[in-house]
């Protein structure tokens, strides 16, 4: 979409990312658990920039890729472009590793993430698969207004499809009414009836620690995934810290 609309854009531009045609491409990736290694190819007589950032997902790279652009152009230093994406450690709420959470059988590992539109979530879960790729990945999901959950209702359906295990609480309304079909009692029904994974529907957010505790397994990766008061439940799981001390 948007290279289409490069021939109509008056002012000067460059462009990044994968493509053989970008000005700023990246190449020679290299996934090492949470960091990841990669190469950038620049224009005119600018050498190829090799890059360490400290966070997994091919979108960290192309958002990287893009500030890199932006650096060159300003005249900044190629070791000082190198140092700032080397330290630079995320914002808050996107892919935290928050912790380990004790249960049962053993441990898991906590990550907390904002991201609330299919895309987002599907970067999500890329990233958790890049950085433990042996290990199941649980999201606990909180869709966010009505009018986006019937908007991309097909996409969240086939994303949320990828987990290995989902836990659906309800639509946080945002100040919305309920819109019919757009709630997560229907998007529970349909994820099952795509057959990929068995979803469970939380009436509430207090429900979660206690049915985390029935499904998960040593070595797994909670994910909770939301713009609402998600945010909470993930300090709400960190403090508790042993899941298993949670009663019925």
């Amino acid at each position: 979409v948007v290279a289409g609309m490069l021939p109509d854009l008056s002012r000067q531009f460059l462009t990044y990312g994968f493509d053989d045609a970008a000005d700023y491409r990246i190449t020679h990736v290299r996934k090492l658990g949470l960091t990841t290694e990669f190469t950038v190819l620049r224009p005119g007589d600018l050498p190829p920039l090799p890059v360490q950032l400290n966070m997994p997902g091919e979108h960290n790279v192309q958002n990287a890729t893009a500030a890199i652009a932006v650096a060159c152009d300003e005249g900044v230093d190629d070791a000082a472009i190198q140092r700032g994406l080397a330290g630079f450690a995320g914002v808050g709420r996107r892919f935290s590793v928050l912790g380990d959470l004790q249960i049962a059988q053993g441990s898991v590992l906590l990550v907390d993430d904002y991201g609330h539109h299919p895309t987002e979530v599907r970067a999500t879960l890329e990233s958790a698969r890049q950085a433990w790729p042996e290990r199941r990945v649980v999201m606990v999901y909180q869709p966010h207004r009505y009018s986006r959950t019937r908007d991309l209702y097909e996409d969240f359906v086939a994303v949320l499809s990828r987990c290995d295990a989902l836990l659906l609480l309800d639509v946080y309304p945002a100040g919305e009414e309920p819109i019919s079909g757009a709630d997560s009692r229907s998007l529970t029904r349909s994820i099952r009836q795509r057959g990929q994974v068995e979803p469970v529907f939380v009436e509430s957010i207090e429900e979660v620690a206690q049915v985390l505790g029935g499904i998960l397994r040593d070595g797994d990766v909670v994910l909770t995934q939301g713009a609402g008061n998600i945010a909470r439940l993930a300090q709400d799981l960190l403090a508790l810290g042993n899941l298993a001390e949670v009663r019925a």
